[in-house]
């Protein structure tokens, strides 16, 4: 994959944080895991180590993937833009035409994305279809659940 992977400059620096913890705290500990467990005789039959190996494992694909989103990272600055659209990061209130309800969603990267914290993916259905349009304009969204309408009544750049 060599794609860019748009992120909120907090994400990013959320995945650096994360990389840091993992080389300088979770490696070495896991290191010491491993050669504990060695002290304590056979291998073969040494749960503690093949338990430290796995996790060992786990460690370094995690942090292989980590240097991989950051090196591939495109992290959107909307500091020099006008909130006339809905762009990457933008904070969009939406007014829900089925319920009647007000809902606000920032659109985030996919790794970002918890629609319980109001974090929307700009892959999702709702959030493909809000990109681009502006304040008062009505979305249409192609949703599991049949057809979503909503109308922008707010648009920011927090």
């Amino acid at each position: 994959m060599s794609h860019s992977v748009p992120m909120t400059k907090e994400s990013f620096e959320a995945l650096q944080e994360e990389l840091k913890r993992l080389i300088r705290e979770e490696r070495p500990k896991v290191i010491l895991d491993i050669a504990e467990a060695r002290g304590h005789g056979d291998l073969s039959e040494n749960a503690e180590y093949d338990a430290a190996k796995n996790r060992q494992g786990f460690i370094e694909g995690k942090i292989q993937e980590l240097k991989d989103k950051l090196a591939r990272a495109y992290v959107v600055d909307l500091s020099n833009l006008k909130p006339d659209k809905v762009v990457f990061g933008a904070t969009v209130t939406l007014y829900d035409t089925a319920t009647e309800e007000e809902v606000t969603f920032r659109i985030v990267g996919e790794d970002e994305a918890d629609i319980k914290l109001g974090k929307l993916s700009c892959t999702s259905p709702v959030g493909r279809a809000l990109i681009g349009h502006r304040l008062d304009d009505t979305v249409r969204a192609k949703v599991p659940s049949g057809i979503k309408e909503y109308e922008i009544i707010d648009i920011q750049y927090a």
